[in-house]
């Protein structure tokens, strides 16, 4: 991979088009995702429980694939066209839900997109850690986060502004949807590969077989990047989804019409502070300033337990901070802990390690929410910050150096 090409705005050409394949895509999939839960309910008479069984499923499968097409990625050592396929299926799946006439067909397309998800992750991942040096990791995942969490930022104010001008027709949106969504495989063109020889570059980690095994033979031999897979995931299980958190808004005191603007002030948070964090930790190492947001992420649910007023809106803003340190700058940690030819298989155990222990937070948290109140769930969740803080700090205490040399 060349790693000293042209760069666009300070940043590497695959950086660079992969954030707006990101970005393209993901505007596309929430103006899908933001009308969803009404379309079910008021227009296919799903019950409200059906939104909860297709997103559990689908994101439980998408957690499980990310690790096969990690470990595939490697098998055949290309990065792009595994990637390709899974945008390429999620954004196929848009025009056929305006075909539709059941909740169930709405599941089945759910789990075919969530499958694309799956597939995409982690060779993506990889293609962006090989695209740039080392010291540019964080700037550069920190870029592609900022970029994926705009389009999913924009993507639902233009469904809300779109929608009376399409006379309120979700499938007439979900068309428009579709077409925003090409953009995303068009970006494709612009990104180079260069397959790489086994071991890579990345000197500072001992190679593996040269074939991966398609098990956790990764882990078994590589127990410091384990630790820390662990302790994400550890963290993971008090990670609330944030839909379910902007609920305390409305129990506050803010009108339901303003949660929409909520979660927009949390979004906008992340994505104006994901690229200076990522550079921060170019220069200071991911450990410092990921450990930092797990402490905000802990002090943010222990303050919205407590808060009485609209006060809360200012957690939300640093919940948005936790996400911008953390959420591109723990795969940038993975991918420094990692010989290339087994990149995208570890991205896999990191990717579906997250995404389980979301899966699993939002169950417990939920039911905590419902059956006692919010503030348990909260504090559930600020004390698996504080646990996932504690161990994510030991197991990372014997690195060496500033610039995020191994564990």
């Amino acid at each position: 991979m060349d790693k000293s090409g042209k760069k666009i705005f300070g940043f590497n050409r695959n950086v660079f088009f992969l954030g707006l394949v990101s970005f393209f895509n993901d505007f596309s999939a929430e103006m899908v995702q933001s009308v969803m839960p009404a379309f079910i309910t008021t227009v296919l008479g799903a019950p409200a429980f059906f939104v909860g069984l297709i997103e559990g499923v689908a994101d439980a499968l998408s957690s499980a694939l990310k690790l096969f097409s990690g470990w595939f990625s490697d098998k055949i050592n290309r990065r792009k066209l595994p990637s390709v396929v899974g945008y390429a299926i999620s954004v196929a799946i848009r025009p056929l839900l305006s075909l539709v006439g059941s909740f169930w067909q709405v599941f089945e397309l759910r789990v075919v997109d969530r499958i694309g998800k799956g597939l995409r992750d982690s060779p993506r991942d990889a293609l962006i850690a090989q695209s740039v040096d080392k010291s540019e990791l964080g700037k550069s995942f920190g870029f592609h986060r900022s970029l994926d969490t705009l389009g999913a930022t924009l993507g639902p104010l233009l469904a809300f502004f779109l929608l009376p001008f399409l006379g309120n027709n979700y499938r007439h949106l979900f068309l428009v949807a579709f077409f925003i969504g090409l953009f995303a495989i068009f970006s494709f063109v612009f990104v180079k590969e260069k397959r790489t020889v086994a071991g890579g570059q990345n000197s500072s980690v001992p190679p593996v077989a040269e074939k991966p095994k398609l098990n956790f033979a990764l882990l078994k031999e590589n127990k410091k990047f384990a630790l820390v897979v662990f302790s994400i995931f550890v963290f993971g299980m008090g990670t609330l989804p944030i839909l379910l958190v902007i609920l305390k808004a409305k129990e506050v005191g803010f009108p339901v019409a303003a949660l929409p603007f909520v979660y927009f002030i949390y979004s906008l948070a992340f994505v104006l502070t994901a690229i200076p964090l990522g550079r921060l930790s170019d220069r200071i190492g991911e450990r410092a300033v990921i450990a930092g947001g797990f402490l905000v992420a802990a002090l943010s649910y222990f303050g919205l337990a407590r808060v009485p007023s609209k006060w809360a809106v200012l957690f939300f803003v640093a919940l948005g901070l936790y996400s911008a340190a953390t959420d591109g700058l723990e795969r940038a940690l993975a991918a420094k802990h990692l010989a290339d030819n087994v990149l995208a298989t570890g991205q896999g155990f990191l990717n579906m390690a997250i995404g389980f222990s979301s899966l699993f937070a939002g169950v417990i948290g939920g039911l905590l929410w419902t059956k006692i109140n919010s503030s348990a769930a909260l504090i559930y969740a600020g004390i698996f910050s504080v646990i996932g803080l504690v161990i994510f700090i030991h197991v990372t205490s014997e690195r060496n150096g500033r610039k995020g040399g191994p564990v």
